[in-house]
């Protein structure tokens, strides 16, 4: 199963043409992915954070392919595409509905158990992930 999210775009997502900053995309990728710990996997980054860990991203690869502007209706797409010991490889993709890719992202997040080191993941949320990556074409 692929997680979705749409996230519309609004003024503060623009710069002075009236396009996304590319910035703002970044943030974007964060809310899905946020949202999609909170849904699927079950734990918010707030549990996370209060408990001590964390999900920091390592690493972060972007193709910028149309422009999206103000009012645009941007549907995202978030694909497991790896799960290693304390590592995550996700696919994001952003589109206006079901016409033209805006933004395909490839990003990695690792787990920062309570020590503030890479961490193996918790048996519960592992077994989510995989979950998610074996229904990833659904």
């Amino acid at each position: 199963m692929s997680y979705r999210r749409t996230i519309p775009v609004e003024f503060n997502h623009c710069d002075p043409a009236g396009i996304v900053f590319y910035a703002r995309y970044f943030e974007m990728t964060n809310s899905v992915c946020e949202n999609f710990f909170a849904e699927v996997v079950g734990r918010s980054y707030a549990e996370v954070m209060a408990a001590g860990e964390g999900v920091p991203t390592a690493r972060l690869e972007a193709d910028f392919r149309l422009p999206s502007r103000l009012g645009d209706r941007l549907d995202w797409t978030l694909t497991v595409l790896r799960v290693g010991r304390s590592s995550l490889d996700l696919a994001l993709t952003a589109r206006v509905g079901t016409g033209d890719t805006r933004l395909e992202v490839r990003k990695t997040l690792v787990w920062i158990g309570r020590g503030g080191k890479p961490a193996a993941w918790p048996r519960e949320m592992r077994a989510r992930l995989e979950a998610a990556r074996e229904h990833g074409d659904e």
